[in-house]
């Protein structure tokens, strides 16, 4: 099967879902050319990079100028920020004569990832009624906005949220009439993405195609010990979701868990922290890594990992690259709805910073129930997400979507 991938951000080992979708397509033999966009001296490399994953890899640069000037263009248009931040019209230019070279036939189907990519599926599918075009939503968008727009500690994000929330919903709403077919990470996305249809207006099929994880990268390393009462915290740091978390574990959980053990330590790693998240370093039992190299070391002598969820869509990568390692896990109830885990084996959930305190404090008090619930974890990731398994059902929606255009047409 031929596949056009067009990804809005350039995939990497960060960007995990795109990258792995990627890669184990091409190893089950199919062609997959990805169509992308960067704006730094990284994305370049990283394109250069991912050239070795697959067919071919067309890479334009969007500097942030570009970007802005499109947001700022979207501010009275009605359109959300979301669908034009990533735009580049050369690459719209570019997809638009490749496939009118080839009479729009050039590939079986085009896999279009993100609200941020929708626009050159939407340029595509006018131009080329007769393409199967596949939309990648990832997460419902204004169902996170709606979140944050309540929920977000950071007063910007929120306002963003806010202002984003309607316009989001009557876009996402559209293109699900759009496309040939519809996929997302959960089963939550998917109901907060059909609530979005519009009267009489026939939706896309809608599939739930989680996210994996690379299990040859992330896995228990037995060679290292686990430190015994290390917390660890992992993700994008500029992230409003992640940002909210790091400041309702440091403020409502942690002093709880210093009442009883003074000298546990919290280690928050990820790129890109926001100045707040980075003064948490005067702390001396807080350390803020920022950007490394490879994160399992941390989770591999972290004593737990931490995900207190209060707001977010789709999976958690943090919860499953966690698990593969055999690091326990503590999160809430919001970041079940994604996962087939049973509460209590594969990992510990909390409703409150109380609840939360005390299971981090049981598994670092019980290094039979620490070593139980990294083994159960383990064991879930690797028969619920494998991305090779992954990749093989999406090729199955691939065939589904061609088998229905070609009765249609």
């Amino acid at each position: 099967m031929k596949i056009a991938y067009i990804v809005p951000y350039v995939p990497n080992q960060i960007r995990t879902r795109s990258y792995n979708l990627i890669t184990h397509l091409s190893k089950l033999g199919h062609k997959v050319d990805v169509f992308t966009v960067g704006s730094t001296n990284t994305d370049r490399q990283d394109a250069e990079s991912l050239e070795s994953k697959c067919a071919k890899v067309i890479y334009y640069h969007q500097p942030l100028w570009r970007s802005l000037k499109n947001s700022l263009g979207a501010l009275f248009s009605g359109r959300p920020l979301q669908s034009v931040y990533s735009w580049q019209p050369e690459l719209g230019r570019y997809l638009t004569k490749l496939f009118t070279e080839n009479d729009g036939f050039q590939y079986d189907v085009v896999h279009v990832e993100h609200l941020r990519g929708s626009r050159y599926g939407v340029l595509l599918k006018s131009r080329f009624p007769f393409q199967s075009i596949v939309w990648d939503s990832v997460d419902c968008i204004s169902h996170l906005f709606k979140q944050a727009s309540v929920q977000s500690v950071n007063l910007f994000g929120k306002l963003i949220s806010r202002f984003e929330l309607e316009r989001t919903r009557k876009l996402e709403g559209t293109l699900l009439g759009y496309f040939d077919h519809v996929l997302v990470t959960s089963s939550v996305d998917r109901t907060a993405l059909l609530g979005l249809t519009r009267n009489r207006m026939k939706p896309a099929p809608i599939s739930v195609i989680s996210n994996g994880v690379d299990l040859d990268f992330f896995h228990p390393n037995p060679d290292i010990d686990r430190d015994s009462e290390t917390l660890v915290f992992s993700g994008k740091m500029s992230y409003h979701a992640n940002i909210s978390m790091v400041r309702y574990l440091v403020t409502e959980i942690m002093p709880r868990i210093w009442r009883r053990r003074p000298a546990a330590r919290l280690y928050i790693v990820g790129k890109d922290p926001s100045s707040d998240i980075k003064a948490l370093n005067k702390n001396p039992l807080i350390t803020v890594t920022g950007t490394v190299d490879d994160i399992r070391p941390f989770l591999w002598r972290a004593t737990v990992s931490v995900v207190p969820l209060l707001y977010g869509a789709g999976i958690q990568n943090k919860i499953l690259e966690a698990m593969a390692t055999r690091t326990p896990v503590v999160t809430t109830s919001k970041a079940l709805s994604a996962l087939q885990v049973q509460a209590g084996k594969e990992l510990l959930v909390a409703k409150d910073s109380e609840e939360f305190s005390r299971a981090v404090l049981q598994l670092i008090e019980n290094r039979n129930l620490q070593r139980e619930v990294g083994v159960a974890g383990e064991s879930y990731v690797k028969t619920q997400h494998s991305w090779k398994s992954i990749a093989s059902s999406l090729v199955n929606i691939y065939q589904q979507t061609l088998n229905l255009n070609k009765r249609s047409f």
